[in-house]
């Protein structure tokens, strides 16, 4: 088993990394949320313009106005198709991290927990050489009181 000096290393180094990783996952997180925040905004604005429109072709508008509307509306589709796009990069790289982070997690878990089988193993091992020299020294107490020589 390793020394604990070397575990005590690897569990700092593990804790560095499992920090890093978290620190990237955050990033990542609110990166998403900004995402569908302009999502939710272009989606709201468009149903607001869609609204509006169908307001003024009640009250009757020029061919020119609904060729404009028709237009705008298919650059506000384009425009929500692609911050779709980029919504879904965004949960796909929020997935990624948050699988990094877990692994670093798991590893310094690993490292934590041969850490306490060496701490139990050496107090083990400590208390069985407190019990063997115990043990000898009343042997060599029996023995003397036995043979006062």
């Amino acid at each position: 088993m390793a020394n604990p000096s070397a575990l005590d290393t690897l569990i700092d180094l593990a804790n560095k990394e499992t920090d890093e990783a978290a620190k990237l996952l955050g990033v990542t997180l609110r990166a998403g949320e900004e995402a569908d925040q302009k999502l939710d905004l272009l989606m709201q604005y468009r149903d607001d313009y869609a609204a509006r429109c169908q307001t003024n072709l009640a009250s009757g508008i020029s061919t020119t106005h609904f060729n404009n509307f028709q237009a705008f509306m298919q650059k506000l589709d384009h425009a929500i198709a692609g911050q779709q796009k980029v919504v879904g990069d965004a949960r796909q790289r929020i997935a990624q991290a948050r699988a990094a982070w877990q692994a670093c997690e798991q590893k310094k878990m690993s490292f934590v927990t041969l850490a306490d089988r060496a701490s139990k193993e050496s107090a083990r091992r400590e208390l069985w050489l407190d019990q063997k020299q115990n043990d000898e020294h009343a042997a060599r107490s029996a023995l003397y009181k036995r043979n006062p020589s």
